[in-house]
C-alpha cells in the first residue's frame, strides 16, 4: 500500500505512537533469559519490603505491603518477627530464581498456590491470591527457563540439616519458652507451650501471652531460631554445585595433541594440563577450554587451546555447561585476541588485568647502561662461588630429579602449592620430559647444614610451543646470597640458543600500565591514585615487586585481560581468582569439598542442550 507522507509516495505503512509499542513490548513480557532476573529481582524488592514492614510498624499498614502477598510466606497477619524472617527467606528465594535454579523454581511452584489458599482462607485476599495464581502460572509457562542444576549432594545434606537443626531449635525454642514461666498469663499445659515453640520457629504468634513485654522476646527469639534453621537448609538446597577437578587421562593426551599443532599461540597453553582443571572441547574436538570452578565462578585461564577457527565452539560448550550449573562464567589472563573472541561470541565484557613480560632471547644481552644492576649482581654472585646448570628434564638422573623436587618442597612458603594461571603443580613428571630446570649451586662452608648438598635454587620452565618457554617456578635456599632468581633466568637465557629457544614469558605484572603511568611526570590526579593504591596494597600481594622484577630483563610486554559477565561480578571473581592462586584461603570450616568426580557430559549432551535452550 502507498500512502504521502511530507506529499510524497511512500511504500512503507507508518508506525503508531512509541508509547503504543512500549506497551505491547510490556504486554508481551521479558524475553525468555531474562525471566530469572525479572523474577528473582521483584522476589528481593518484595522481601526488602517485608523486612522493612517488620522493623517499621507503620509499614506493616502500607497499602504497599500489599504486594508482598504475591510470594510464599506472607500469607497470614504475621508477626513482626514472622515479617522478618519471610523477608529474609525471600531473599534467598529470590536469589535462587534469579541464577535460574530448579529447585527455587519448585520451591516456588509448589508453595505460590498454598499461599493463595491461605490468603483466601484467612485474610479474604482475593486479589492477593489472584496474583499468586498469575505467579503460578506465569513461573509454570518458563519453567524451561529455570534449568540451573544444584549440587547433586546437596539435598540430603539440606534434608541432614533440616532434621537434625529442626530438633534442635526446637528443643532450645521449649528452652525459652519455659525460662519466662513467671510472666505467663496463666499456666498453659505442655501441648500448648509445644504448640507455641512450632508456630514461633515458623514466625507466627502462638497461644501464650506474657507480661511485661516478653511476647517481644520470645517471639524474637523463636523466629531467629527458625530463620538458622530455614536458612540454612535453604543454601544448603539451592547452592551449586562443585565440583572435583577432572582432567582424564584422555583429555590430557588430547590437549597435548592439540598444544603439539597450536602451542606457539599462547605462553599459557601449557598450563591448561593442570590435573586439578578440568576441560571441556569443542564439538569438532579441535579446540579446548580449561577450567576450574572456585566459589560458584567457572574459571577460565588463558586463551582457548587448538585452532582459532575452532575457538568458538569451545567457548559455546563452555558457557551452556556454567549455564546448565549457574555458574558465574570468567576468564582470567586471555590475550587481547582471545578477549576479542570471548567477547564477540558470548557478549561479556573484558578488562586489562596487567601485561606478561616476554624477553626474546635474541635480543638479550648483559650489556649496556640499562642492564648494568642485573650484571653486576651476576658477577658478584659468581665471585662468591655460585655456578648453575640449565637442562632439559629428561637429562637429569633419577637421584637429581629426586633432590630437586625435596629441595623444592621444602623451600615452599605455603603448605599448598600456589598458583593457577601460571603454574603447572609438578615437576619431573614423565610426560613433561622437555620441561627445563635451572639450578644454582655452591658446595657447602665447613660446619653449614645443606640437606641438599651444593643445591641452593632451582626454576621450572615449561614449554611455550616448539621454540618457547615459560617460567612456572622459582625456588631457593633461604641461606643462599640474594640475586638467586636474576642469575639462574640469566643462565637460563644465556643456555637458550643451545636448547634452541627463542622467546621468554617470565611473569605477570598486574596493573603494570597504572604503575608505570602514575610515576612518570606529569601524570594525573586519578592515575596517582590508582598507582598510591596498588602500592599499598603491593604490601600483602606482590603487584609493585613483581613489575619491578620483571622490569629488570627489558622485555616486551603483552597485555592480558579478564573476561566477566559484568561490573557487579567483579568482586566475586576477584576473590575466585585470589583462591584459585593461593593468595586467599577459606577457614577450614567454611571450604567445600568438591564432589566425587564424575564424568562431565560430552559434547554432543551439551549440544543438545544448547538446542533445547535455544527452542525455549
Amino acid at each position: 500500500m502507498s500512502v504521502r507522507v511530507d506529499g510524497k509516495k511512500s511504500d512503507e505503512v507508518p508506525q503508531g505512537p512509541k508509547w503504543l509499542s512500549g506497551l505491547a513490548r510490556i504486554a508481551k513480557g521479558p524475553k525468555p533469559e531474562r525471566v530469572p532476573a525479572v523474577v528473582g529481582t521483584i522476589g528481593a524488592l518484595i522481601g526488602l519490603m517485608d523486612i522493612a514492614a517488620g522493623v517499621i510498624p507503620r509499614f506493616r499498614w502500607s497499602k504497599v505491603h500489599a504486594l508482598a502477598e504475591v510470594l510464599p510466606g506472607t500469607v497470614t497477619q504475621l508477626a513482626a518477627a514472622g515479617s522478618i524472617i519471610v523477608g529474609l527467606l525471600l531473599l534467598m528465594l529470590a536469589h535462587g530464581l534469579k541464577r535460574a535454579k530448579k529447585r527455587a523454581w519448585w520451591a516456588a511452584v509448589i508453595v505460590l498456590p498454598l499461599g493463595a489458599a491461605a490468603q483466601l482462607i484467612y485474610r479474604h485476599s482475593y486479589i492477593g491470591t489472584a496474583l499468586s495464581l498469575l505467579l503460578f502460572v506465569y513461573l509454570l509457562r518458563h519453567r524451561q527457563a529455570f534449568h540451573a542444576l544444584p549440587d547433586s549432594r546437596s539435598r540430603w545434606k539440606a534434608l541432614a540439616n533440616l532434621i537434625v537443626m529442626g530438633g534442635l531449635s526446637f528443643a532450645l525454642g521449649w528452652v525459652i519458652v519455659g525460662s519466662h514461666a513467671n510472666q505467663m498469663i496463666g499456666d498453659p499445659p505442655v501441648l500448648e507451650q509445644i504448640e507455641h515453640v512450632i508456630w514461633g520457629l515458623f514466625g507466627f504468634e502462638g497461644s501464650i501471652r506474657y507480661t511485661g513485654g516478653t511476647d517481644y522476646v520470645v517471639g524474637y527469639s523463636l523466629g531467629a531460631l527458625g530463620l538458622l534453621t530455614v536458612g540454612t537448609t535453604a543454601y544448603l538446597a539451592f547452592r551449586p554445585e562443585y565440583p572435583a577437578p577432572l582432567l582424564t587421562e584422555q583429555d590430557e593426551d588430547r590437549l597435548r595433541e592439540l598444544l603439539a599443532k597450536h602451542g606457539a599461540r599462547d605462553s599459557l597453553g601449557h598450563f591448561a594440563l593442570r590435573r586439578d582443571k578440568s576441560v571441556v572441547f569443542s564439538p569438532s574436538g579441535k579446540a579446548a577450554v580449561s577450567y576450574r570452578v572456585v566459589s560458584g565462578v567457572m574459571l577460565a585461564s588463558g586463551d582457548p587451546i587448538g585452532d582459532v577457527e575452532a575457538w568458538p565452539g569451545a567457548i559455546e560448550q563452555f558457557m551452556e555447561l556454567a549455564k546448565r550449573h549457574s555458574w558465574t562464567p570468567a576468564v582470567a589472563g586471555c590475550s587481547e585476541t582471545g578477549g576479542e573472541v570471548w567477547t564477540r561470541e558470548t557478549g561479556l565484557d573484558a578488562l586489562e588485568m596487567g601485561d606478561e613480560a616476554i624477553v626474546e632471547v635474541a635480543d638479550f644481552s648483559l650489556t649496556g647502561r640499562s642492564m648494568r644492576n642485573v650484571r653486576q649482581m651476576v658477577k658478584r654472585i659468581e665471585r662468591n662461588g655460585y655456578s648453575t646448570k640449565v637442562r632439559r628434564v629428561g637429562d637429569l638422573g633419577p637421584e637429581e630429579l629426586e633432590a630437586v623436587q625435596k629441595a623444592a618442597n621444602a623451600w615452599r612458603d605455603t603448605e599448598d602449592e600456589r598458583g593457577f594461571s601460571m603454574a603447572l603443580g609438578r615437576i619431573g613428571d614423565p610426560k613433561d620430559l622437555d620441561a627445563i630446570i635451572a639450578t644454582a649451586h655452591k658446595d657447602p662452608e665447613e660446619g653449614e647444614d645443606c640437606p641438599f648438598g651444593d643445591l641452593r635454587a632451582m626454576q621450572h620452565y615449561v614449554p611455550w610451543g616448539p621454540d618457547g618457554s615459560s617460567l612456572e617456578l622459582m625456588r631457593r635456599d633461604r641461606s643462599a646470597d640474594p640475586g638467586m632468581n636474576e642469575l639462574l633466568i640469566v643462565a637460563f637465557l644465556q643456555a637458550a640458543p643451545e636448547l634452541k629457544i627463542k622467546r621468554l614469558s617470565l611473569n605477570f605484572a598486574f596493573f603494570r600500565s597504572a604503575l608505570e603511568r602514575g610515576g612518570k611526570l606529569g601524570a594525573g590526579p586519578v592515575v596517582r591514585i590508582q598507582r598510591s593504591v596498588l602500592v599499598f596494597l603491593s604490601r600483602w600481594f606482590q603487584i609493585e615487586s613483581l613489575y619491578k622484577f620483571n622490569e629488570k630483563f627489558r622485555p616486551r610486554w603483552e597485555p592480558r585481560f579478564v573476561v566477566f559477565p559484568n561490573n557487579r561480578d567483579l568482586p566475586r571473581i576477584g576473590f575466585a581468582m585470589m583462591q584459585a592462586e593461593g593468595f586467599l584461603e577459606l577457614p577450614r570450616l567454611l571450604r567445600r569439598r568438591p564432589a566425587p568426580p564424575q564424568e562431565l557430559p560430552d559434547e554432543e549432551s551439551l549440544s543438545e542442550q544448547s538446542e533445547v535452550t535455544r527452542a525455549a
